[in-house]
């Protein structure tokens, strides 16, 4: 079940006109969260954030699978999209018996340097000229302050690198 914080979350994005992605991210975050706190383990970083797309789908987020997604993913993501209208509780055995597989599961998935490879091996099925657009689009949304921020972050980056 999803926490308030990120359902709350979720829906500012949601009214801030931000895409789907953006508020599925919220659900995804809170995914890796509690892998990091051990709550529970994932296999791989990318089942963690399979994880959280499932519940973004399944709380009403509209996050569609990619184009290039499989069979079965495209099934899943239907199956969460229904799910999102009937409102059920879930089987009690059936969820116990995932907690217990994911808590033996470990929690490097999580850690930094994972997150990292899994962003830059995603990063790298994409083109350049892709890539260069999310970028663009990036510093655009971001507005002035935050590229101010942003730029004064790099700024003592490269000043911490340099010396």
């Amino acid at each position: 079940m999803p926490e308030e914080k990120t359902r709350r979350a979720a829906a500012k994005d949601k009214k801030e006109g931000k895409a789907p992605s953006t508020q599925a991210g919220e659900y995804v975050k809170e995914e890796i969260e509690h892998v990091r706190e051990g709550k529970h383990g994932a296999r791989s970083t990318k089942q963690a954030i399979a994880i959280g797309l499932s519940k973004a789908r399944r709380a009403g987020v509209k996050a569609s699978p990619g184009k290039n997604a499989s069979k079965s993913t495209k099934k899943k993501a239907a199956q969460d999209e229904a799910a999102s209208h009937e409102h059920h509780k879930p089987a009690a055995k059936r969820s116990r018996a995932t907690t217990r597989a994911l808590k033996k599961e470990g929690h490097k998935a999580a850690s930094k340097s994972a997150l990292s490879s899994q962003a830059k091996k995603s990063a790298s099925k994409r083109s350049a000229g892709s890539r260069s657009a999310a970028a663009k689009k990036a510093a655009h949304t971001k507005g002035g302050a935050g590229r101010s921020a942003a730029a004064k972050k790099a700024a003592r980056t490269r000043a911490k690198k340099a010396s």
